[in-house]
């Protein structure tokens, strides 16, 4: 029964998320739909105020041009299976940065501009992962070396070298002993 609900749950998760796949561009150009010279706007309950831009219309076209594309990475990140998809990170913090300045804009003209420091910040962690990720892979499987066989092996070579020089403690101590007898 578990099985059952669980397939039913997955089913209606992946479906919302195609729905949203599939509407993106509708959402995405809804504000063109939006009235004009409006300084606030009622949608299901929820207002929409001009935030310094002058009109709902364009605070809206500012939220979407972020909010969209934020969203469909977020979604490529949580259901790709590739090995780079971390570097997805990298796009998805710069619309969070952009969107951040967006919400709080306050009139100074001056939008997805400053966000380049902050992104940099996340590529310096983002790209050596990725990288040393697919150095990783490359090793394993164009290279065909397997670190973790390497390591055994080296661990087993340093148990036999200890072991050479433990045998030839003893024949030195059975030397001296029987020199003494």
């Amino acid at each position: 029964m578990s099985k059952k609900s669980t397939i039913k749950k997955r089913f209606v998760i992946e479906g919302f998320i195609a729905l949203f796949i599939a509407i993106s561009p509708l959402i995405f150009y809804s504000y063109k739909y939006l009235p004009q010279e409006a300084v606030s706007w009622t949608f299901l309950g929820i207002t929409f105020t001009e935030n310094n831009f002058g009109d709902v219309s364009t605070a809206i076209y500012f939220y979407l041009t972020k909010v969209v594309p934020l969203f469909l990475l977020i979604i490529w990140f949580i259901t790709s299976k590739d090995w780079w998809y971390h570097a997805i990170l990298i796009p998805i913090a710069m619309y969070s940065f952009q969107l951040f300045t967006v919400l709080n804009y306050s009139n100074s003209k001056r939008i997805d501009e400053n966000e380049i420091l902050y992104v940099i910040a996340v590529t310096m962690v983002i790209v050596p992962i990725v990288y040393f990720i697919r150095v990783k892979l490359v090793d394993k499987h164009v290279h065909g070396i397997d670190l973790e066989a390497m390591d055994t092996e080296l661990q087993i070579l340093k148990e036999k070298e200890e072991l050479r020089k433990e045998r030839e403690k003893l024949e030195q101590r059975q030397k001296t002993a029987s020199k003494k007898m």
